[in-house]
């Protein structure tokens, strides 16, 4: 079982920049994205009808901002959008589609790097989250939660850590927060059971020579229970076509639906 996790940094900018033709020769049995930058009105076409998918989006209500959605092979038992908490609900951050005993997240955590109101919202977010982690974690489902966390977890996952530390994604607050997802609720951060090499990295900024240096970010996750992380075979991040300035997170399963 293939999974892949992707922010757009906008569908419609993606899709010019050949997404929905690199998509279909993946294989992956299921895609979550984030950062749609679209309301459902937008989202047409291939966006919407991609050969071989069933497609399910959580748009924000501000236009232009936000959003998460799912391509998968199946159809789902169901779908979930957001947390019953409107201040998230509102910003399109939250989509859950389960499929028997397997449960699958499109997540977005905001970021707070444009001003202190939006950390605050950063912050309140990983508060109200994390009961709903602590369910999801303990609830007997083979979980996997896939997105944009908008954290870098340790020193290895940016480059220049060293000048970040006073940085949203880098705060002491936001790692910590992460170190407890992984450390008391047990969820496992896949990528890094597999990969422990440095210079691995999902976000590069736009400015300067970022991608052309490597100088980037692991903010991208997929965060799993123990027993479905266990399953996980190999992992990749695909760096040949650039879709956003985001890559696309690749990994695959030893799990059948």
């Amino acid at each position: 079982m293939r999974i892949i996790t992707l922010n757009l940094n906008g569908i419609r900018a993606a899709t010019r920049k050949g997404l929905f033709d690199w998509l279909p020769q993946q294989d992956a049995e299921i895609v979550c994205v984030q950062e749609l930058k679209a309301q459902q009105d937008d989202i047409k076409g291939v966006m919407r009808s991609l050969e071989g998918y069933h497609s399910y989006f959580h748009c924000a209500e501000k236009k232009g901002y936000s959003g998460v959605g799912l391509y998968t092979r199946q159809v789902p038992d169901q779908v979930i959008q957001g947390v019953d908490i409107p201040e998230i609900d509102t910003e399109g951050r939250f989509l859950r589609a389960d499929f028997g005993n397997l449960t699958v997240i499109s997540i977005y955590l905001p970021s707070g790097s444009s001003g202190e109101h939006r950390q605050a919202a950063k912050f309140f977010f990983m508060e109200q989250f994390f009961p709903l982690l602590r369910e999801l974690a303990t609830c007997g489902r083979d979980v996997l939660l896939c997105g944009d966390w908008n954290i870098a977890h340790k020193e290895i996952d940016l480059k220049n850590w060293r000048s970040n530390q006073k940085n949203s994604g880098f705060l002491p607050e936001e790692r910590a927060w992460l170190s407890t997802v992984f450390d008391e609720l047990k969820l496992v951060d896949v990528f890094r059971a597999i990969n422990p090499k440095p210079d691995q990295y999902t976000w590069w900024s736009n400015r300067g020579r970022a991608w052309a240096n490597n100088v980037g970010w692991r903010i991208d996750y997929q965060i799993a229970t123990p027993q479905l992380a266990n399953t996980a075979s190999s992992t990749s991040i695909y760096k040949e076509e650039r879709f956003s300035d985001h890559a696309p997170l690749i990994i695959d399963y030893d799990f059948k639906l």
